[in-house]
């Protein structure tokens, strides 16, 4: 599974991120290149996250925050080997 979402701050995330995560967590996930380049990975969560200060300073904050979806889905993916091909029918 490929999870994203928005998170407004609280507990051990305290600013307003956008996250992405796979369940179950497929080998190398927390070493891909997720877009844009202020996207990271938090090994405590578990997770990729994109701050909302990095998305709303952005030139295009709608194309860099579908980036950060559509990069971490296809590492989500192509390392968990799905068919994507049957799921994206």
């Amino acid at each position: 599974m490929s999870s994203v979402g928005f998170w407004p701050g609280s507990g051990d995330v305290k600013e307003a991120a956008s996250y992405s995560y796979a369940a179950p967590l497929p080998e190398g996930f927390k070493d891909a290149v997720a877009r844009p380049s202020s996207a990271y990975f938090d090994a405590q969560l578990g997770e990729f996250l994109l701050t909302y200060e990095a998305v709303r300073t952005e030139p295009s904050p709608t194309g860099t925050l579908f980036d950060f979806c559509q990069s971490t889905y296809e590492a989500a993916s192509r390392l968990g080997k799905w068919d994507v091909q049957q799921l994206e029918r």
